[in-house]
């Protein structure tokens, strides 16, 4: 299916473009489509493209020296991954993992890069992002540093509740699976001490759990308590 201007308008990297700008992305884009479990991007690899997330969600990983991995974040449906090795000619930073099946608009390098120099507007977008990373990246140092286990999980759902909760009858629903190894490997914790404060959270009414770990939060100001 080809890639049509419309489809662009959701991502950040490409607000304030206007159509024409818009169409010329458009044409040097392709979309496909990642099974769960599959790792698009590897650590040290150099960056030959960028993908935009269009559906479901991908984890952010590095290995362990005992083989293990760790999840450092997830990204959902309007994020961006891999334009960083790209600008910088480093190799990739870390391992990128589908964390269900995924669909992805994707631009290769030097498409991407011609784009960076001929777009005056999408420079300014990639410098906006880069500054919102780095910022969460101090928030992130600061609540590993301040915060106990409660006060890291709580944060880290609030994040998630902000870019990409869905309204529901029953409250705000994070639309991914999110395991207590996932949340652990993003808070700094062990699995045990996430799993007590989960169950906690789910006694107290705050969050539930579905079938397919998909959280829905039904009151937000106990969660903000816990950051403070």
């Amino acid at each position: 299916m080809p890639v049509e201007p419309e489809d662009l308008t959701r991502f950040s990297l490409f607000e304030g473009l206007d159509r024409e700008n818009l169409a010329e992305l458009a044409s040097r884009m392709r979309r496909t489509t990642f099974p769960s479990g599959t790792r698009m991007l590897s650590a040290q690899q150099p960056g030959e493209a960028v993908y935009l997330l269009e559906e479901g969600a991908v984890k952010i990983q590095l290995d362990r020296a005992d083989g293990s991995e760790t999840t450092l974040a997830l990204l959902g449906p309007g994020d961006t991954v891999g334009e960083m090795s790209l600008l910088d000619h480093h190799g990739r930073s870390a391992n990128v993992v589908t964390h269900e099946d995924s669909v992805c608009l994707w631009m290769d390098r030097r498409a991407f890069l011609d784009s960076v120099d001929s777009m005056e507007g999408l420079s300014r977008n990639i410098v906006h992002q880069l500054s919102q990373r780095l910022r969460a990246a101090n928030q992130q140092i600061l609540a590993l540093s301040t915060l106990d286990v409660a006060g890291r999980l709580a944060r880290q759902l609030l994040t998630f509740v902000s870019q990409y909760g869905e309204e529901t009858r029953e409250g705000i629903l994070i639309p991914f699976s999110l395991t207590q190894s996932d949340l652990a490997g993003m808070v700094g914790a062990t699995r045990e001490r996430v799993n007590r404060v989960v169950v906690q959270l789910k006694r107290d009414g705050v969050l539930s759990v579905d079938s397919r770990y998909r959280i829905t939060v039904h009151e937000i100001e106990p969660l903000a308590e816990l950051c403070r």
